[in-house]
């Protein structure tokens, strides 16, 4: 028999979006903290884009991603991180 796809031709239904555990890092260690000059963790909060990753990717609380997005343009400002994405495909200082 002919299996079944569905409307995109995709096989078997499967989910594409895997929900991650909804905890904010910040509130579960309460030595890490955010600041402007600690680029490899706000690295990991933005995309490739350079954009900031909303609070349902990231599972980071509401007071935290406040302070996340205030430290992220802060270090924008100072050239620590980009404010786009091109500079990190291009192999440069980011």
């Amino acid at each position: 028999m002919a299996e079944e796809r569905n409307y995109r031709g995709r096989s078997g239904g499967g989910r594409r979006y895997f929900s991650r555990p909804k905890f904010c890092q910040f509130c579960s260690d309460k030595e890490q903290k955010i600041d402007y000059k600690n680029v490899d963790l706000l690295k990991r909060l933005i995309t490739d884009d350079g954009k900031i990753r909303p609070r349902r990717q990231t599972g980071t609380c509401a007071k935290h991603q406040r302070e996340v997005a205030g430290a992220i343009k802060r270090a924008r400002q100072i050239a620590l991180l980009p404010f786009t994405g091109k500079y990190w495909e291009e192999g440069g200082r980011f």
